[in-house]
């Protein structure tokens, strides 16, 4: 183990010790040697601290640095796995890092694109705009007059990176060890969502990609508005994209003070939503309130402007339909077809008790619909959703995980900006208008329509496919016939041959009368009658 690494170690046991995270284990069901070694530990005889549970580990995480605390903010959206008193304390974890000198950034940006910043730019801000855990960035106006903003990935940070998720890996591991608890959270897979998660966040030619696609699907919507992206620009450590101006998310005042409808604005966010998952498969999957801004030009028709589409969710049709029918089921109270659905879609195991499985979604959701409609939880009912199946050994995929933590973003954003905001009333309508888009004859034309150019294309593959398989079938047909002629003509001469031998044996059985010497009869008899038994054979085959 390298120095660095040990230092780094060291810091992590000292953020558990000051913060008694060695409290959070069960030592009364924890085995007789874990006992002992929490015994051992000597912090515990002169550091006390009783603060509560998720307050200690967010401080912890505050002290580890910028990919601990990136960790814990990805943490908290997990909400089918921890309890809710630690994810809503992870949830307050800030990304707030001190920029890096402007000096690196400009070395990032000219090694990447070639040029000196004051020839690719009309003017350049050293001082950054903002600055992050993975990246940061700077203000600029290209020569063509358009303002925009410089993302660069902080320098190194690819090695601190996967050092952190190499010791994140070691407590993931030393977890299920030490606990049968642990074992649940499934600890290893948690660290391995994040670390897909987290190295996509280094190649700004993917997030690029993203922020090019999602623009593009609401390029003449009133609902979004997403930034320019400039490819010249672009490489992997360099992204430039267009300045918006517009109003923070969670600056309420000033959309108060300029009149802003509060209520249509929260509806649009979930119509934003919805029509990301169910029209485009292809959602923002990290709306927090530093990602979102409102243009407040329409004060009547407010209009969301999403930046860093780092973190991008998709959706396969299956899952589109599964999660579709899974909410109005819901709502109808009809645990039955949820349970039915679950099964149906893979999620749970296909031997899985339907009726246990109805039974136990019964259990958590009737006390929740006791509530009016406006005040339940539509992320939350995800939430449950998956904390029941997990019980029957669901293998929650990342793009439901994704979607969960964008689900409960939404809701939480729109009553924070309408706190009357009837979730459920936004979404119904466009759900069950969706369903009934998929089974109309003028859903089904239209599906028809789209997947009609691919069977163009594919036609004359699929023909010369089909075409390969019947002369395949011809000729083992034809193999299989030349294989039957060469049975029946051997079967035929064995048969002649059998014959010969009845008669031969038949011969020498007759002839063996007319021999006087004793021995020599005995022998010709048996050779007689073992000629007529193989020919009998030979013939009877």
């Amino acid at each position: 183990m390298g120095g660095l690494t040990l230092i780094r170690l060291l810091k992590i046991v000292a953020a558990v010790a000051r913060n008694r995270l060695d409290n959070l284990i069960d030592s009364e069901r924890s085995p007789f040697w874990l006992r002992c070694l929490l015994i051992l530990l000597p912090w515990r005889y002169f550091i006390r601290n009783n603060a509560p549970r998720g307050e200690r580990v967010r401080l912890s995480l505050e002290a580890l640095g910028p990919i601990f605390i990136k960790f814990g903010q990805i943490l908290s959206t997990r909400r089918d796995l921890l309890p809710d008193d630690i994810s809503d304390e992870l949830s307050r974890l800030q990304d707030d890092v001190p920029p890096f000198p402007a000096a690196e950034a400009i070395g990032i940006i000219e090694s990447s694109l070639g040029s000196d910043v004051d020839t690719l730019f009309a003017r350049f801000d050293r001082g950054p705009l903002a600055s992050a855990s993975v990246a940061q960035v700077h203000t600029a106006q290209l020569h063509t007059g358009e303002e925009v903003v410089v993302k660069v990935i902080r320098p190194g940070i690819d090695r601190v990176i996967r050092k952190d998720i190499g010791l994140m890996y070691l407590f993931a591991r030393l977890l299920i060890a030490l606990s049968k608890d642990a074992r649940r959270l499934r600890p290893v897979e948690v660290v391995a969502d994040y670390e897909r998660t987290i190295l996509d966040e280094l190649d700004l030619l993917r997030e690029a990609a993203n922020c090019s696609q999602l623009r593009r699907n609401f390029l003449t919507s009133p609902l979004l508005f997403v930034p320019q992206v400039y490819w010249d620009y672009c490489r992997t450590k360099v992204m430039v994209v267009e300045r918006i101006y517009g109003v923070p998310v969670s600056d309420i005042a000033t959309m108060k003070a300029r009149h802003v409808d509060m209520k249509k604005l929260a509806e649009r966010g979930v119509e934003i939503f919805f029509t990301q998952v169910f029209r485009d498969r292809f959602f923002h999957a990290d709306m927090h309130p530093g990602n979102i801004f409102i243009d407040t030009t329409n004060p009547a028709e407010p209009r969301y402007i999403g930046i860093d589409c780092g973190i991008i969710g998709t959706l396969e049709p299956e899952d589109q339909h599964y999660l579709a029918s899974n909410l109005l089921a819901f709502f109808r109270r009809d645990y039955r077809k949820v349970a039915q659905l679950h099964v149906d879609s893979g999620w749970v195991p296909r031997d899985t008790p339907v009726g246990e499985l109805e039974a136990a979604i019964r259990t958590v959701c009737e006390p929740i619909f006791e509530k009016p409609l406006k005040d339940i939880s539509f992320g939350q009912l995800l939430v449950r959703l998956f904390q029941v199946a997990r019980r029957f050994n669901m293998q929650v995929q990342p793009q439901l995980v994704l979607l969960e933590k964008t689900l409960l973003n939404v809701e939480g954003l729109g009553r924070q900006l309408y706190p009357d905001l009837d979730l459920w009333a936004t979404a119904q309508p466009y759900l069950e208008k969706w369903m009934k888009d998929q089974v109309s004859p003028t859903g089904i034309l239209c599906n028809i329509k789209e997947q009609s150019a691919d069977w163009l294309l594919s036609a004359p593959v699929m023909a010369q496919r089909v075409m390969s398989t019947v002369r395949t079938l011809v000729d083992q047909q034809q193999a299989l016939h030349h294989q039957q002629v060469r049975a029946e003509k051997r079967q035929k001469k064995q048969r002649r041959f059998g014959v010969l031998l009845l008669l031969a044996g038949g011969a020498l059985m007759v002839t063996s009368g007319s021999l006087f010497v004793e021995k020599e009869l005995l022998d010709q008899t048996m050779v007689g009658l073992l000629a007529v038994a193989m020919g009998g054979w030979l013939v009877v085959r």
